[in-house]
């Protein structure tokens, strides 16, 4: 019974559309600027230790890491919004904001590390 309330809601309904759309798309943005041709593989850190910056260079691999994060980060939202629903709805919301939160600074952020490159 709470999860047919949950899918009427027209709040969450909204969020859950922003967070797949900012999954969706991020993801697709980021496969797309991906290219394998790069020889010296792709920054996938950066650290100031001391005043000194650091880039550490990793594979593609390490890279896709940030399409597999996006998706993680909408399966549990939307999860654990789902099951915090009937106990509040404000807190499901708010799970829900923050997932869009996230999203948003995993694009930011990989799009910082490809342009790096």
């Amino acid at each position: 019974m709470a999860s047919k309330k949950y899918f009427h809601d027209h709040l969450v309904l909204l969020l859950l559309s922003v967070n797949v759309f900012l999954a969706v798309a991020g993801a697709i943005s980021f496969l797309f600027r991906l290219t394998t041709s790069h020889g010296n593989g792709y920054i996938v850190q950066y650290r100031l230790i001391d005043g000194i910056n650091t880039f550490k260079n990793g594979t593609v691999v390490d890279i896709l890491s940030f399409v597999a994060f996006a998706g993680l980060v909408l399966a549990i939202h939307t999860i654990l919004s789902m099951k915090a629903y009937h106990i509040h709805r404000q807190l499901a919301i708010t799970i829900l904001a923050l997932g869009v939160l996230l999203l948003t600074l995993t694009i930011i952020i990989s799009n910082a590390l490809l342009v790096l490159r």
